[in-house]
């Protein structure tokens, strides 16, 4: 028997780097029932635990970590000086440590006491979240990023001390040539204020400027929760009375005036309107509805006043179950991710071994004990993984955000990676390629008749039936001329066949060719001919017939949705294979695909069929893509590689579906796959130059070619770049026009 699980989230604070979040894990993930997922860029921990397991024991686990635990229920905590301000007076102090240091011109009489007084504040007090985390992972003997800059700082600012109190450097008239590189003489002789200010300053602000960046990354996460009205007009014994949107309970009547948002998901009782969904589905044409329609919370209503049934409330609306894809997907990790998780976790005490290594051998070498100094500095600097930590999540929560505003839920980060390989897509006919609903689309009379007549009478035969073609055909006759519509009596239904009832003075028979020939009905050659014309093209031919001979026929079909070819022409463009699917004949599949261009058609299958369907695919060595809104596609969903749901469809369909289509246009498909593949290129691309960073910094460094404060400026730079580079997503323009 299965097990039961919890899905908790912790917001996480005290985390620097990705070394943080990647021992918060370790330590989450050796609790007996407990599977973490601990993200950096959100600051947030998302835990699935056995039914056994309370909060306060992973509340325990991290604190044991050595990081605390946001309580939703507590006071906001704050930092009494702001990283802004602590970044403004760290630059001021610095900026003339630096020009005194670069600038022997500027170096007046005790000038390095000075520097001294100004670089003190700055590497005690600006550093001092640096050298708190460092002492926190000392105390748990582990170390992070925050080890890494401590230590290099401590060391530049430690050893200009002993050089200013105990060695030469303190002497008035002293000189400091300024140099990018590390200086290979001195000692005793040398400081290196401006490198342990400098980059200090650096990191404060690469921090600052990543953490501003790290909060657009998640603008589209928070625009889509601030969705929702804060108030609503509720109907309560005739009146309306405002309340709070979180007392709205199911069944309640509430009003929404034109430029309102509606409040919650529900059905229209009474009224007309436009109502604008863009912002949920990226829809940009506003929406008709009227009596019995369906509205989504959060939209706005464009004209009318309605009046509307609340049918779901709270966490069970679709703005809440989209923004909850979305933030689970957020903080979820590709699999690419957990490669570069593994290496800055081990990569914080090789940089140190690294960084004792470097300065060894200088000493050995007979170096001087400033350049060693330099080196081992720069080392411990340059090698910190933040950028590792950032490659992923920021693409993320940049890629599902701005897929969200398109109208595309992405349930996971495992989805980027299918979307890479995806090399053919299966489409469903029904209610994907087509409208999904039967319509009215032509009719034919025969000579002499009136065009009118025939469909007021088919109208009024079909008026008493439920069958999905007949209320087509009830439908699709109020769109003509308006005149007063027949009444028909004595309805009898026969099943697979059609209808018949009295119209008027007229026995009036409608259904199948063969039914009405059955009944000694004469089918005019024009009709006979129009029937075969409407079945090629995979219409259902509907004959209506009275007074002894047809009269006229009208074609019903499941229409194509309008976008449904040029999707499958970008689809195509995107190098996949694509296939139709459906349990319809064969003479209407043939029909359908012929319209929207596609060559490979299977029809007349069952739900079983389209599972095996994708099955053959995937034995054949493909990675398959389904597309699919209807219960009897979700087994075929869930068996794909990638699963696609129309948003429309049935909830068992959108569970079974990695992406999920909120509105329903197959173009929307074709967004779903480029936005996908696109951020997983931004992911990779992220992690190369991460990576590249690195590999290429530590050994200039270690040989002595980089001063620490240049190393400070590359490694701010580098957690920059790579957040920059992700909210390029912010800008994907969608397909769908």
């Amino acid at each position: 028997m299965g097990t039961t699980t919890d899905r908790l989230e912790l917001q996480i604070e005290g985390m620097t780097c990705a070394s943080c979040a990647n021992r918060i894990e370790r330590k989450l993930n050796k609790l007996d029932g407990v599977t973490a997922t601990v993200n950096y860029a959100t600051e947030k921990a998302a835990v699935t635990v056995a039914p056994d397991v309370t909060r306060q024991q992973l509340v325990d686990a991290v604190e044991a970590a050595g990081y605390g635990v946001v309580d939703p229920a507590g006071p906001v905590a704050t930092e009494l000086v702001s990283p802004g301000i602590r970044v403004l007076v760290s630059a001021a102090l610095t900026v003339p440590v630096v020009l005194l240091a670069m600038v022997p011109a500027l170096q007046f009489t005790y000038w390095q006491w000075v520097s001294l007084a100004l670089a003190t504040p700055v590497v005690l007090w600006a550093g001092w979240p640096f050298h708190r985390a460092a002492y926190v992972n000392l105390r748990h003997a582990t170390s992070t990023m925050d080890t890494l800059v401590s230590l290099g700082t401590l060391a530049a600012y430690g050893w200009s001390v002993y050089a200013l109190v105990l060695g030469t450097a303190g002497e008035p008239g002293m000189v400091h040539e300024f140099s990018l590189v590390p200086r290979r003489t001195g000692g005793a002789g040398d400081i290196y204020l401006e490198a342990a200010a400098g980059v200090t300053t650096f990191l404060l602000a690469g921090r600052w400027l990543e953490s501003r960046a790290k909060r657009h990354a998640g603008d589209a996460l928070r625009r889509l929760l601030e969705l929702g009205a804060r108030d609503v007009a509720v109907l309560r014994d005739g009146a309306e009375v405002r309340v709070p949107v979180e007392e709205l309970v199911v069944g309640d009547l509430f009003v929404v005036r034109p430029g309102e948002r509606v409040a919650t998901d529900g059905e229209v009782e009474d009224g007309r309107s436009a109502v604008d969904v863009s912002l949920l589905t990226g829809e940009p044409v506003p929406v008709e509805v009227g009596p019995g329609d369906a509205v989504v919370g959060a939209s706005v209503n464009a004209s009318g006043r309605l009046v509307v049934r609340a049918t779901r409330v709270g966490a069970d609306t679709q703005l809440a179950q989209m923004a909850r894809l979305v933030e689970e997907a957020q903080t979820g990790k590709a699999a690419v991710q957990r490669l570069a998780d593994r290496v800055s976790g081990v990569f914080v005490p090789v940089v140190i071994w690294v960084a004792l290594a470097t300065l060894g051998y200088w000493l050995g070498t007979g170096a001087a004990a400033g350049l060693a100094l330099n080196a081992a500095v720069s080392v411990l600097v340059i090698a910190c993984p933040c950028a590792l930590g950032l490659a992923t999540p920021t693409a993320l929560m940049v890629g599902t955000g701005r897929a969200a505003q398109l109208g595309i839920l992405i349930r996971g980060p495992e989805v980027l990676e299918s979307t890479r390989r995806v090399d053919t897509i299966v489409l469903d006919k029904t209610g994907t390629v087509t409208r999904g609903e039967m319509t009215l689309v032509s009719v034919m009379v025969a000579d002499g008749e009136s065009r009118d007549e025939v469909l007021a009478r088919a109208a009024a035969v079909e008026e008493g039936s439920e069958h999905p073609i007949a209320r087509a055909i009830v439908a699709g006759s109020q769109q003509g001329p308006e005149a007063e519509a027949p009444r028909a009596t004595g309805f009898v239904a026969l099943p697979g066949l059609g209808a018949r009832a009295e119209v008027g003075d007229e026995h009036v028979l409608i259904g199948r060719r063969q039914l009405v020939l059955d009944e000694g009905h004469a089918v005019p050659a024009e009709l006979d001919a129009a029937i075969d014309a409407r079945q090629a093209r995979g219409e259902t031919a509907v004959v209506v017939a009275w007074g002894g001979r047809a009269r006229g026929v009208l074609g019903v079909a499941d229409e194509v949705r309008p976008t449904s070819a040029d999707a499958v022409r970008r689809l195509r463009a995107l190098g996949l294979d694509v296939t139709l699917l459906t349990g319809d004949n064969a003479g209407s599949a043939a029909a359908v695909a012929e319209q929207v261009g596609i060559t490979q058609v299977t029809a007349n299958v069952l739900p079983a069929d389209k599972l095996a369907e994708v099955r053959r695919l995937q034995e054949q060595g493909r990675v398959v893509a389904m597309v699919g809104d209807g219960v009897n596609d979700a087994a075929a969903l869930a068996q794909a590689d990638l699963g696609i749901a129309m948003g429309s469809g049935s909830d068992v369909a959108i569970e079974a579906g990695d992406l999920t289509l909120v509105r329903e246009d197959l173009l929307v498909a074709v967004d779903a796959i480029r936005l996908s593949r696109q951020t997983l290129r931004t992911i990779k691309g992220n992690l190369f130059w991460a990576f590249a960073y690195n590999v290429a910094g530590v050994p200039l460094a270690a040989a002595g070619l980089l001063s620490p404060m240049l190393a400070g400026a590359a490694m701010a730079f580098s957690s920059v770049f790579v957040v920059t580079n992700s909210l390029r997503l912010r800008r994907y323009r969608t397909d769908a026009r």
